[in-house]
């Protein structure tokens, strides 16, 4: 038996292939892209026969339904209800492995049907796949249901892991699926995989005194997450559409069809690095840069189903934005402009541009810090304004005229920020390059209230 992790760092979540000693494996909670579990599976030359889910998955369409394609049997949570063929398992269900059983104990909380997973060899346990249940250092969040559910869900939360994980060993490796830099996640640190003891030993759902100081304090640490969260639960439940192991490939367009396509309303993503969306970008483009945690920016700024264009600089990896874009379920890809801005300054054809600050240049009007609450918390440049960037496009008009400063950790999501703000008409707007983290080395005043 053997456990690899396979880690996507923009969504922050972990699947796991693990080799069941028999010629088959079994993979927990894959992602919508099933070539890197069948690449894995050819190398060690076994036959993927069970994809696993531990819930209804809200953060990226699940690939277990590619995998059964290629002849896997889909097993996850009865309640779950999915709309395809699947092995149902609910409390106390076993599965022999090939010398191998697999045990599902009930962890309701993260969402109501959640299973987690003990892995037992020659009646030892092995390996507990957590889901959401228990992450390093914190638990899923349990407010993706209603807000009717919230403090239900985390006190079952409670109730379930203290139940079902009590008679387990300490030294019992967790193999969770959400975790740092995941928007599922509530208080994770930064490891991906822990034991039970340590867990024990500095996890809130061991250490709190008491349910009601555990719902208290877990309740307040539930932060914003992006609005496509809800609705990929119902996507997980009917089935993606399948695409098997050859994406789309995201087709070139000419400067008059890329024209056609922005006249009829599709959006428009310009998905270069912040510093040439700076130098000059189409007006109305949206800027994400391409980068891992791209698929959480598209999914929080973009409505769901609008067509999508792009422009792209000649070396980034168009595979890649194509995976990103269909694991959150955005497949209207129109396609980009061939040749790129180059292209379109060519044809005369009208830019934007905005201006780039460094830390140690006077700063233009109001700041405007668009980093999370949990960063801005602590601390932030004095006399800042401060507003989520998934928040942004529905506080504009809140906000201070006259010039803005815009900064976030590095650069990015100001960027976006900034193309959101100019979108609505607004000028003299300007990113502070770095961002906060170059201005804390350069040790610059920091206010923390």
């Amino acid at each position: 038996m053997n456990i690899v992790p396979l880690v996507d760092e923009g969504l922050g979540n972990s699947s796991y292939f693990v080799s069941l000693g028999d010629g088959r494996a079994l993979v927990v909670d894959p992602n919508r892209d099933p070539n890197p579990y069948l690449e894995l599976a050819q190398r060690l030359e076994l036959r993927i026969a069970f994809a696993l889910e531990t819930h209804l998955h809200a953060d990226f369409i699940s690939g277990s339904r590619e995998l059964a394609a290629q002849g896997a049997t889909i097993l996850a949570p009865s309640a779950s209800l999915l709309d395809t063929a699947y092995q149902g398992l609910a409390d106390g269900s076993e599965l022999e492995l090939g010398g191998l059983s697999l045990q599902a104990l009930a962890t309701p909380g993260h969402t109501p049907e959640h299973l987690a997973y003990l892995l037992v060899d020659d009646a030892r346990p092995v390996a507990l796949f957590s889901g959401g249940a228990l992450l390093p250092g914190g638990a899923a969040r349990t407010d993706l249901i209603s807000a009717e559910q919230t403090e239900p869900l985390a006190r079952d939360l409670f109730r379930s892991v203290r139940a079902e994980l009590h008679a387990l060993p300490d030294d019992l490796p967790v193999y969770p699926t959400h975790g740092a830099g995941s928007f599922c996640s509530t208080a994770a640190d930064g490891r991906r995989t822990t034991t039970l003891g340590k867990e024990r030993r500095s996890n809130p759902l061991f250490t709190a005194v008491d349910e009601e100081a555990f719902a208290r304090t877990f309740l307040d640490g539930l932060g914003s997450y992006p609005a496509y969260f809800l609705r990929l639960r119902s996507v997980n439940r009917r089935g993606g559409r399948l695409y098997g192991a050859t994406l789309p490939a995201l087709r070139p367009l000419s400067v008059d069809k890329f024209r056609q396509h922005l006249a009829k309303g599709a959006t428009l993503i310009d998905a270069r690095p912040f510093t040439d969306y700076a130098g000059g970008h189409i007006d109305g483009a949206l800027g994400i840069g391409l980068r891992p945690a791209f698929a959480s920016w598209l999914g929080w700024l973009v409505p769901e189903n609008r067509p999508l264009l792009f422009v792209l600089g000649p070396e980034q990896d168009r595979r890649d934005l194509v995976r990103q874009s269909l694991k959150i379920g955005y497949e209207n890809l129109v396609g980009e402009l061939e040749g790129g801005m180059p292209v379109w300054r060519a044809a005369g054809l009208p830019e934007s541009t905005i201006e780039l600050r460094g830390v140690d240049d006077e700063l233009a009007g109001t700041p405007l810090d668009v980093r999370q609450a949990s960063e801005w918390a602590l601390g932030h440049i004095p006399g800042a304004r401060h507003v989520e960037l998934g928040s942004l496009a529905r506080a504009a008009a809140t906000l201070p005229p006259g010039p803005l400063t815009i900064y976030c950790g590095h650069g990015e999501r100001a960027m976006s920020a900034a193309s959101l703000l100019e979108a609505q008409g607004r000028q003299n707007l300007a990113v502070i390059e770095g961002g906060f983290e170059v201005w804390e080395k350069r040790s610059r005043p920091v206010a923390s209230r």
